[in-house]
Parts: structure tokens; C-alpha cells; sequence
């Protein structure tokens, strides 16, 4: 069985929910938040350890740019695979920690792929503008491929993010809302490399004292 990292407190689910109940339309252009079959995730994380880690996830799809992606191509990276639709009011309240870390592992062994699994192509690319996001996403609505190939992780929750280790198995599962540093510490133990030391720098003159 996996191993749970944590679990957000019952006051913060609650302030997710009134805010997936209000809506949230800021003039942006997006749908409001959408109540109406939706499920909230709990907060938690949930690790494997590599000898619990099953088949490698596979599936294609099409980007909101109109790009072709398969998810195998990215073997040797480790993998987000993060669910998300414009009127998911946890999405919109994430989005800036993802493209955060992003950006963090950026020229490391990493890799992010969105899910869009409700929205049209022009919808999903407004929310990407409104939030800076700049990792592909795939548009699952139609086909659902992606949700399938994921179905025995029970991703029903949006958010709902995996983290897929170098073999493109999935290492880590967080439902709902994650922050930051969880992210980072899901992708450091999945095998994401370290950052590269800047030229002309060892490890020992750096932590030296001045």
C-alpha cells in the first residue's frame, strides 16, 4: 500500500467548497466555477515505494495547441500529470503553484502535462493566458484517454495530480490542491535530478564560510 504524506485540515476543505459552491467569475473572460458533478479532492498525498509501482501509464492525445503527444515520449523524465478544468475554482487557486515549480525544474529531468478534462480547445488556452501557464495540456474531454489510462488511481477528484518516475510509473498521487513544496518533494523522490551547479562552482566552496 501507498504511503500518506498528509492531509489538508477540515476548515481548508471547507474554504474550497464555498468557493466551488460561490463561483468565482473575476472578469477574466473564464467560466464560472462549477458545482454540478464535481468532487473535491481531500488534500492527501499518497507515495509508492518502486516495488509497488505498477505498469508505466500510457496514452496520447492532442494539445490545446493542436500538437500531438504521447505520454511515452517523455521515458527517462519524471512526470506531473495534473487534472484541471476552467471553472474548477481549486484549479484556478493551484495553477500559480504549478507553473511556480515548473519553472523551478526547468533544464532538469522534468517534465508537466496538463489534463483538461472538460473544456473546448479556445476555453482551456484562455485559462492557460490568464494564469501563465506554459507546460502543454492535453484535451481529454472527447476522448478520454487519459482519464482511462489513469482510472486505477482514482483521479475522479480535480485536482488531481501524479507524478510518474523515469519508467513512467506512477511514484506519488495527490488528490485535490497541492502546495508547492509537496510538489517538489514528490518529484525529488520520484528522481527528478539536482539542479546543476553554475560553472566554476564546487559544492565545497559553496557551502564554505565566507
Amino acid at each position: 500500500m501507498g504511503i500518506s504524506r498528509r492531509a489538508f485540515g477540515t476548515a481548508a476543505l471547507s474554504a474550497v467548497s464555498a468557493l466551488v459552491v460561490a463561483g468565482c467569475g473575476g472578469g477574466d473572460g473564464l467560466p464560472e466555477s462549477q458545482g454540478q458533478n464535481y468532487i473535491e479532492g481531500d488534500g492527501s498525498i499518497v507515495q509508492f515505494k518502486p516495488d509497488e509501482r505498477r505498469e508505466p501509464v500510457e496514452f496520447t492525445g492532442t494539445t490545446v495547441d493542436g500538437s500531438s503527444v504521447d505520454v511515452a515520449q517523455y521515458r527517462g523524465k519524471v512526470v506531473v500529470l495534473n487534472t484541471w478544468f476552467a471553472g474548477c475554482s481549486p484549479c484556478r487557486k493551484e495553477a500559480p503553484d504549478m507553473e511556480a515549480v515548473w519553472q523551478e525544474y526547468a533544464g532538469r529531468n522534468v517534465q508537466f502535462l496538463g489534463i483538461n478534462t472538460y473544456d473546448t480547445a479556445a476555453i482551456a488556452e484562455s485559462f492557460q493566458k490568464s494564469f501563465g501557464i506554459t507546460y502543454p495540456s492535453v484535451l481529454d474531454a472527447g476522448s478520454g484517454a487519459a482519464m482511462l489510462a489513469l482510472r486505477t488511481y482514482s483521479p475522479q477528484a480535480t485536482p488531481t495530480t501524479l507524478v510518474l518516475d523515469t519508467e513512467g510509473r506512477v511514484a506519488a498521487r495527490a488528490s485535490g490542491i497541492v502546495r508547492k513544496l509537496d510538489l517538489s518533494g514528490m518529484l525529488d523522490d520520484a528522481g527528478a535530478t539536482p539542479a546543476a551547479t553554475p560553472a566554476g562552482t564546487s559544492t565545497a566552496s559553496a557551502s564554505a564560510p565566507a
